[in-house]
């Protein structure tokens, strides 16, 4: 059956009680980095689900006992390895009891197998840090011998090692009994070529009695060394030759090259990246830079009007007169949907605060209830004190893509409402539009040429990290950082832009401010920086980021180091993100999110790990949806049972709202739908079945609305 990684990293994270970095990757060995925190695990897919939950609850206990420093010097490695092994899966048992089991199951599933290669050995021959390793690993069901009090006192020395200092005392022990013992067994060994090839030897018959005896001795000793003499190799050569390396734990090596045994070869191998830290100086164009550049651009339009018109003998009228008027026609008949966006906001915030509101008594009598005091035990005043509310800011991240033409003007009427709401209750916001044209060579109309645009790198682009275009921007809109009467200039100036593109206009606007392509998933990485930025400068405790698209986001791609022939240096190039294989990688959490094959879980992906990184804010989307459209988006969210009971809902009121997507709440909006209420109009001499239609319209618009509102009103207060 096939091990799932995701599962196993997550195993991984509960043992350690923290959120480790847990990698899979195409390694020999298990590695923990100490110091920065990162687990890596090699394929072990061949590996039962015992075996490798033991690997991985061995790992872990090194990243919760072994500390970030150096080993002690003058003792091999292998022998720190085989006491820390010993210290750190004793406590990994007394701190969870149920991996004792899986600590036995496992080995006992390695022994059975002959990972340590024990068939046909003699143990009772083997040095005492290869039957220490076995004893502490396969004791339980294989007999280990300790031949005299010397070596059970290093065993019970590395069975009380609680400190990483203890277990350096105790493998240094373990290590010189070692290497005394193989230097005795050297000096034995030097000394059977004289005593044994006696042929022209004078000496009597008690020396070669002696020599029997000790040589009897020798073979009780170490089998390991006769077998070695055995070879073919000179008694007076081989054999002491070896004794001049250090002592080795062979039982330490066979399982370590068993183990790769379990490792799954064909397995295409993870690759982990991680996002890139923006330079908002160059991904944010300015409030100020952009509404200066609308100005000039609509201060020539109004020139080039009065030309025309004197030119043609007609009065001198405004360019933006048609355009103006609506917008004033909008602001007015939006006054209803806008109170009654406080007056929710006012109610759920208010019973959210009484329902978190403390009673406390006073010490004072309550005269009302002395009456009571032969059954009443409570007859003192109390104190009702309420919460205090949290303070709150909106983001609004809005879709400026091709796509959007048809439904800007619609889109945008939704998103001035939330504004005039947010300017009556005081909540600070900011508008982002996200773009590929802002950083368009600029037309300079003095010197009648263009100017090239000022494009600079967001980030130092490094192997690993998910690559942001150059040509990214997010143009800040609209902010409540500016007055209320420079606020009303910008939101006409946006509504000029969008009255371009949804009527046929007698003005022309900037073509830095033309419609792009879908950069979603890069302003969600840019996200990163500008949240906690503006949580910071506004105080706020609750920060809500509503995202308005029609569409879905391409994959990024991410930085990989290219060997060109024809370059000298490496070059930096880009890869795409395979899906399943690779996994957005975050440090700072310690957690991982795999990049899927559909581009919206992608999305997803980033998302959730926003709302990882920020508990305190609510990413709420809002998707602009063509009537065919419905079906299919439904569908990629949900299941048959699931998909019947919402698709019900969107004919209904064409509006759902999925909560299992990567936003804590995404509203699915028929493009029609973010109209404004429909008024209750008839001509004089309607019919009662005129009328009757024109009311039950306005009244399902108007109901429309409110559930809508009403539901997105919830999540902010």
């Amino acid at each position: 059956m096939a091990v799932s990684h995701e599962i196993k990293s997550q195993l991984a994270k509960l043992l350690a009680t923290e959120d480790l970095v847990v990698e899979h990757r195409h390694v020999e060995t298990a590695q923990f980095d100490v110091h920065n925190r990162v687990l890596t695990l090699p394929l072990w897919d061949r590996a039962s689900s015992t075996v490798y939950d033991m690997l991985v609850g061995h790992e872990v206990g090194h990243a919760l006992f072994t500390p970030d420093e150096d080993h002690p010097e003058g003792i091999p490695h292998q022998f720190i390895n085989i006491v820390e092994d010993a210290r750190i899966e004793k406590l990994m048992k007394r701190k969870y009891l149920g991996l004792a089991k899986t600590f036995y199951r496992g080995y006992s599933e390695l022994s059975d197998q002959d990972f340590f290669e024990l068939e046909g050995q003699d143990i009772s021959g083997m040095n005492l840090a290869d039957r220490a390793n076995l004893f502490f690993k396969i004791g339980n069901y294989v007999d280990i011998p300790f031949h005299n009090d010397q070596e059970n006192a290093i065993i019970k020395m590395i069975i009380d090692c609680e400190t990483f200092e203890e277990v350096g005392d105790a493998a240094n022990e373990l290590y010189q009994y070692c290497k005394d013992q193989q230097e005795k067994e050297k000096e034995k060994l030097a000394d059977m070529p004289q005593q044994s090839q006696g042929g022209g030897s004078t000496g009597n018959s008690d020396s070669s009695e002696e020599s029997e005896s000790e040589g009897d001795a020798t073979e009780g000793a170490s089998s390991g060394q006769q077998e070695s003499t055995s070879k073919g190799q000179s008694p007076g050569n081989g054999p002491t030759e070896n004794f001049d390396e250090e002592p080795e734990v062979k039982t330490a090596d066979s399982l370590e090259s068993n183990l790769k045994d379990l490792i799954n070869s064909n397995a295409v191998n993870n690759t982990y990246v991680e996002l890139p830290q923006l330079n908002l100086d160059t991904v944010i164009a300015k409030n100020e830079d952009i509404h200066e550049l609308l100005g000039n651009s609509f201060a020539r339009s109004q020139v080039k009007t009065d030309d025309w018109a004197r030119e043609s003998g007609y009065p001198l009228r405004s360019a933006f007169e048609n355009v103006d008027s609506n917008y004033v026609e909008f602001k007015k008949s939006a006054n209803k949907e806008v109170n009654y966006l406080v007056k929710e906001f006012e109610c759920k915030k208010a019973a959210d605060s009484y329902a978190r509101a403390t009673t406390s008594r006073t010490g004072v009598l309550d005269c009302s209830k002395l009456h009571t005091y032969k059954h009443n035990e409570d007859l003192f005043r109390k104190v009702t004190t309420l919460a205090d509310g949290k303070s709150h800011g909106l983001i609004f991240i809005l879709d400026w893509s091709g796509s959007m033409s048809h439904v800007l003007e619609d889109t945008i009427k939704q998103l001035y409402s939330l504004i005039w709401f947010c300017k009556k209750v005081s909540i600070p916001f900011d508008v982002y539009c996200f773009t590929n044209e802002w950083k368009r060579p600029v037309y300079d109309y003095d010197s009648g040429r263009y100017i090239p645009a000022d494009i600079r790198p967001h980030y130092e682009k490094k192997e690993g990290l998910l690559a942001v275009g150059d040509d990214f921007s997010l143009m800040n809109v609209l902010t409540s950082k500016v007055s209320g009467k420079e606020l009303e200039r910008q939101m006409i100036n946006i509504w000029r832009v969008v009255g371009y593109y949804s009527r046929s206009a007698q003005y022309t606007i900037p073509e830095q401010l033309g419609l792009s392509a879908t950069p979603l998933n890069e302003s969600l990485v840019a996200l990163h920086q500008i949240l906690p930025k503006f949580q910071k400068e506004n105080k706020l405790q609750k920060v809500q980021c509503i995202i308005l698209t029609d569409g879905e986001a391409n994959h990024l791609t991410y930085h990989v180091v290219v060997d060109r022939n024809w370059d000298r240096d490496p070059y930096m190039g880009t890869r795409r993100l395979h899906p399943d294989t690779y996994f957005i990688r975050d440090r700072k959490l310690g957690r991982t999110y795999q990049v899927k094959y559909e581009w919206h879980k992608f999305t997803d992906s980033l998302l959730q790990n926003l709302k990882d990184k920020f508990p305190e804010v609510n990413f709420i989307g809002i998707r602009v949806l063509n009537p065919r459209d419905a079906s299919s988006f439904i569908r990629k969210y949900n299941n048959a049972n699931e998909y019947d009971k919402i698709h019900l809902e969107w004919k209904k009121t064409k509006s759902f709202c999925i909560k299992n997507s990567g936003y804590d709440a995404y509203f699915g909006l028929s493009s029609s739908a973010l109209a404004q209420d429909t008024d209750f109009e008839v001509s004089e001499d309607a019919t009662k079945s005129q009328i009757k239609k024109a009311f039950v319209k306005s009244l399902k618009t108007k109901k429309l609305n409110k559930k809508v509102l009403g539901e997105f009103i919830s999540l902010v207060a």
